[in-house]
């Protein structure tokens, strides 16, 4: 019997699910047959990405505006994917930000909030808005993937023994993947899994804006010699999301980053 992973009649949110990584995991989930809320922060045109992946696959997919840093946005936002949608399976809590600036320079509480509020509040308003979902309903395979980052373990280079300027990112980055696991701690018992994704150096919007010779100086440092394309995480995302396939799997974070961390 071949290996499927096969989402049809199941519905997932995917927080900045319009771009990036985001929106390859979208139509990825949408590839497998699942129904997609793409939740977008400050991008009308994720509208038209959505009726584009919908059309394409033959799937329910609709694009839902909220910024994940106020709870109260989320939870109502939530509300209304569920009356749209039905019963709700997953999610994937992928809304991120980053700066890049020395450290010397950040003007302090106001780009701290920046970078937390999305990345790491964020999470967890998002979370916490599914857990208490399906708490309520008594529903036992609830699953989550957080996308967090190798930045979580390390603090990436420009260069040799040049850092990137990343303080709030990594940081914020670290806080997440250790929030996700503690969650995956509190809600096993009600069947709720909690899995984070840590790409290593992807091809997105987000890392177009470092310098060619950053580019070619992180690519000569990965055993894999090159950045990895958004597709090459989604099979991953998949497999955590399926109860069917990662039924014993919770608090795991999972490196896809072309063997960066070897070393």
């Amino acid at each position: 019997m071949p290996f499927l992973i096969d989402f049809t009649g199941k519905n997932f949110v995917v927080t900045g699910g319009n771009r990036g990584i985001g929106f390859t995991i979208s139509k990825a989930i949408a590839g497998a047959g699942g129904n997609v809320a793409m939740v977008y922060r400050s991008s009308p045109e994720a509208h038209k990405s959505a009726e584009q992946v919908a059309k394409e696959f033959g799937v329910k997919v609709k694009a839902y505006q909220a910024d994940v840093s106020d709870i109260k946005k989320v939870r109502s936002v939530f509300d209304e994917i569920i009356r749209d949608f039905g019963a709700l399976h997953g999610v994937v809590a992928n809304a991120g930000v980053a700066i890049v600036k020395p450290a010397l320079e950040l003007e302090g509480r106001e780009e701290f909030d920046f970078m937390y509020d999305t990345n790491v509040l964020g999470v967890f308003n998002t979370c916490q808005t599914a857990a208490r979902h399906w708490v309520a309903n008594n529903f036992k395979e609830g699953s989550i993937v957080v996308v967090s980052s190798m930045s979580s373990q390390i603090y990436n280079q420009a260069g040799l023994c040049k850092p990137l300027e990343h303080v709030f990112y990594n940081s914020s980055k670290a806080a997440a993947s250790s929030l996700s696991k503690a969650l995956a701690a509190e809600w096993a018992p009600y069947n709720i899994r909690v899995n984070i994704l840590s790409p290593g150096y992807v091809l997105t919007e987000q890392s177009g804006v470092h310098p060619k010779e950053v580019r070619q100086f992180q690519e000569a440092s990965i055993p894999m010699g090159r950045y990895s394309d958004p597709k090459e995480h989604t099979s991953q995302v998949l497999l955590m999301l399926s109860p069917k396939h990662s039924s014993y799997m919770t608090g795991s974070e999972v490196f896809i980053d072309g063997g960066f961390l070897i070393y």
